[in-house]
């Protein structure tokens, strides 16, 4: 029997042994059969094709040096890699998936039949078939890996602009009180400046090479205490602006307070950047029966168009604020979705009557025995 018609008539045992294999690589043994399959039948499938297809002795050469043609549009092979990446495993262990399947396909074919006389072929052009398999996969998932090292770059940056800038401040108010030897805050502010300046440039390189998952620790808290907490903080940073609160209902849960103030201030510092200057931030907490929701509201205006782009990271709107910040990588939206994602939830953005209004929905949840949990 053809290697070809094998592949096709004995579908279900390949899979079988492929996925015996994946349930012994640790981040993937939790996963269902479902996610296990991948698009490994289609890859089978891709790989059935190219054996029926003919192929000159220069094609053969050109292929095994690396230089058959770039498929379009996605293959099997390439989206196969991309939800590895996603899943955490390493390289190494992408590799071992397709040594296992080319190794258990050679294996269940020649248990199966006698090699006839076009074996010797037939298995060259099955290893350059799955060859250029393992190119695609770790093409695709090298290039999800960068990205996802790139977004936690920005978001180091990110997340490391606001409690400089509180050091920033309070620098200045020692200045301005005379609290320190004058000599002893210059050099405190020189400080300041260089780290500002190697902020920068991280940012800057994040901006130029941008392309995982992001750890919980979850406790029984009341969310509305520790947001009221961190709307201090936001309105000692931004002096100038009016932030409002409101409280509904019940906002107790399991919840990791530090990433959903760290999201909350972001929506906050989004609203006073871009929102009127004379506008006030409205911030609301709200408890119903299954789900929590933070909402932060300010006048302004976006196109419904625009407000899912700014999800995006390095995708801002063309306003003055965004316009004057050289560095800044667009990413507070992003990271509040994200953490919102990693809770359960989700972080919508809409815009009506003049009023913009981004809320994080957040289902509500029972602490873990460990208080961490990994999205």
């Amino acid at each position: 029997m053809q290697l070809a018609t094998f592949l096709e008539s004995a579908r279900a045992p390949i899979l079988e042994a492929a996925i015996a294999f994946a349930r012994t690589i640790p981040a993937l043994r939790e996963m269902d059969e479902p996610a296990l399959r991948d698009h490994l039948p289609q890859l089978l499938e891709a790989i059935s094709a190219d054996l029926r297809g003919p192929q000159s002795r220069t094609e053969s050469i050109a292929r095994s040096h690396g230089e058959a043609p770039v498929p379009s549009p996605q293959t099997s092979a390439q989206t196969h890699g991309l939800l590895r990446a996603q899943r955490g495993i390493s390289i190494e262990q992408l590799v071992a998936e397709f040594r296992a399947l080319r190794s258990s396909i050679l294996r269940l074919w020649g248990d199966a039949h006698p090699p006839g006389p076009d074996a010797i072929d037939e298995i060259t052009r099955f290893n350059e078939a799955i060859d250029q398999a393992v190119a695609e996969s770790v093409q695709f998932y090298a290039q999800e890996r960068e990205r996802w090292r790139q977004i936690f770059l920005g978001i180091l940056g990110h997340d490391l602009r606001g409690p400089l800038n509180s050091v920033a401040l309070t620098v200045e108010l020692m200045r301005a009180e005379a609290v320190a030897p004058a000599a002893q805050t210059a050099l405190l502010s020189r400080g300041v400046k260089r780290l500002a300046s190697l902020l920068d440039s991280l940012l800057e390189y994040s901006r130029a090479s941008f392309g995982v998952g992001m750890v919980l620790r979850r406790a029984q808290v009341d969310l509305a205490a520790a947001c009221a907490e961190e709307l201090e903080l936001l309105r000692v940073g931004h002096p100038g602006a009016e932030i409002a609160f409101e409280v509904h209902g019940d906002t107790e849960g399991a919840f990791d307070a530090s990433r959903l103030r760290e999201a909350l201030g972001n929506l906050v510092s989004n609203a006073v950047k871009h929102g009127e200057p004379s506008g006030q931030a409205m911030v609301k907490i709200e408890g119903g029966d299954s789900s929590v929701r933070i909402s932060v509201e300010n006048a302004g205006e976006i196109p419904p168009e625009d407000i899912e782009m700014l999800f995006e990271p390095l995708r801002q709107r063309a306003t003055p604020s965004a316009l004057s910040e050289r560095t800044h990588l667009g990413l507070g939206l992003f990271i509040a979705r994200q953490i919102a994602r990693a809770h359960g939830g989700e972080t919508v953005g809409d815009c009506a009557a003049g009023r913009v209004r981004f809320t994080i929905e957040l289902p509500r949840a029972d602490s873990r025995e460990n208080g961490a949990e990994t999205a």
